[in-house]
C-alpha cells in the first residue's frame, strides 16, 4: 500500500501536467482526431483515478493490506466505532481529501449538466418563438439573422441543426449540405457528452492549466471529426468554402450581437468555430481546419494508432490495478 500511493501520486502529477501539454502540442492528433480523443479521455480519467486513489491508499495504508481491506477497516470505524488510532493525522487528513475531492468532482459533474440542460431548454423555448421549419428536414429549424450562422442543439428525439437565412442565403446547395452534414455528425456522435466531461473537469479544477489545454483540444477534435464526416459526401472546395463563409460572419459579429448560445457544450458550434465563441477565436479555429484540408497528412499508420490505444487501455489499467492489488508491489 505504502508504494502504491506514491506511485499513483507520481502518475496523476505525470498526467496532470507534461503528457497533456505535449499532447496539446502535438501535430499528429490532426491526422488521427478519434485516436486522438479516446487518448483525451484515457489521460483524464487515468489523472482523475490516480489522484484520488494516491490519497485513498495512502490513508487506508496503516489499516489494510489492500484497498479493500482497508475499506473494511474504514467502515468499521466509521459505523461500528472501532478504534481509530491506527490513523495518523496525515492519514485521516488524506481520507478526508480524497472523499471531499471525489465530492466535489462528481458534484461538478452533476451541476454542470444542469446548467447545460437548464440553458438548453431556455434556448428552444426562444427557438420555438424565432424559429421557422427549413423546409430541408424536421430537425432543421431557420431564424431571422444577416451573418451566417450554423449550430445544432443536443436534445435527443428533439435535437435540431439551426441554420441563418443569412447563412442560408450565402451558401451554394452543396456547401449547404455540407455544414448539415457536418451538424448531424455532432448529434450522431453524441459530441456534447464529451464536451459537456471536459467542460466539468475544468469547472472543477480550474486552477490546473492542463484542464483547458484538454478542453480545447477536445473542442478542435470533434471539429476534424465532424469535417471528416461531410468530406465522405462533399468535396474538399466545397467545405472550405463553407466554413470559410461562415468563419467570416464569425469575424463580423466579434463586437457582439450574436445569436449563438456562448458555450459550445450548450449548442455546437459546428462550421463556426470550436471553441462555439464568436471573433478571434472563431477565425484562427477555421483557419487550422482549412489548413488541415488544403494541406492534408495521411493517417497514422494502424500500427501507431494500434500502439496509442494500447496506451490508453496501460493508462486506464495502470492506476486500477494499483488499487486493487497493491500488494503485487511487495
Amino acid at each position: 500500500m505504502f508504494w502504491a500511493s506514491y506511485l499513483l501520486a507520481v502518475l496523476a502529477i505525470i498526467l496532470a501536467w507534461p503528457v497533456p501539454i505535449l499532447l496539446s502540442r502535438a501535430q499528429w492528433p490532426a491526422r488521427s482526431p478519434f485516436t486522438a480523443m479516446l487518448l483525451w479521455q484515457a489521460i483524464a480519467l487515468a489523472g482523475g483515478l490516480s489522484m484520488i486513489g494516491a490519497m485513498l491508499v495512502y490513508g487506508l495504508e496503516p489499516v489494510g493490506d489492500n484497498l479493500i481491506a482497508g475499506l473494511r477497516a474504514l467502515a468499521g470505524m466509521v459505523l461500528f466505532n472501532a478504534p481509530t488510532t491506527a490513523l495518523g493525522f496525515w492519514h485521516i487528513f488524506a481520507l478526508s481529501a480524497a472523499a471531499l475531492l471525489t465530492a466535489h468532482l462528481v458534484f461538478t459533474l452533476l451541476l454542470t449538466y444542469y446548467k447545460i440542460q437548464r440553458q438548453r431548454r431556455r434556448h428552444r423555448e426562444l427557438l420555438a418563438i424565432l424559429a421557422s421549419p427549413s423546409g430541408q428536414d424536421a430537425g432543421t429549424l431557420v431564424i431571422s439573422h444577416d451573418s451566417p450562422v450554423a449550430y445544432c442543439l443536443p436534445g435527443g428525439a428533439r435535437s435540431v441543426t439551426v441554420l441563418s437565412d443569412g447563412l442560408m442565403a450565402a451558401l451554394e446547395p452543396a456547401e449547404l449540405r455540407a455544414v448539415l452534414i457536418h451538424e448531424n455528425a455532432h448529434l450522431s456522435q453524441r459530441h456534447h457528452l464529451l464536451l459537456w466531461a471536459f467542460a466539468a473537469w475544468r469547472q472543477a479544477l480550474p486552477w490546473l492549466p492542463t484542464t483547458r489545454l484538454a478542453q480545447e483540444s477536445v473542442n478542435s477534435l470533434i471539429e476534424m471529426l465532424a469535417d471528416d464526416v461531410a468530406l465522405r459526401t462533399e468535396s474538399k472546395a466545397t467545405l472550405i468554402k463553407a466554413i470559410a463563409i461562415v468563419a467570416s460572419g464569425s469575424a463580423g459579429n466579434a463586437g457582439g450581437g450574436d445569436i449563438r448560445p456562448s458555450s459550445p457544450t450548450l449548442a455546437l458550434s459546428g462550421l463556426e468555430a470550436a471553441s462555439g465563441g464568436p471573433g478571434s477565436d472563431a477565425v484562427r479555429t477555421a483557419a487550422s481546419r482549412v489548413s488541415r484540408l488544403l494541406t492534408p497528412q495521411p493517417q497514422l499508420p494502424a500500427a501507431v494508432r494500434s500502439a496509442v490505444l494500447a496506451g490508453c487501455i496501460l493508462l486506464l489499467a495502470l492506476p486500477t490495478a494499483l488499487l486493487v492489488v497493491p500488494g503485487l508491489l511487495g
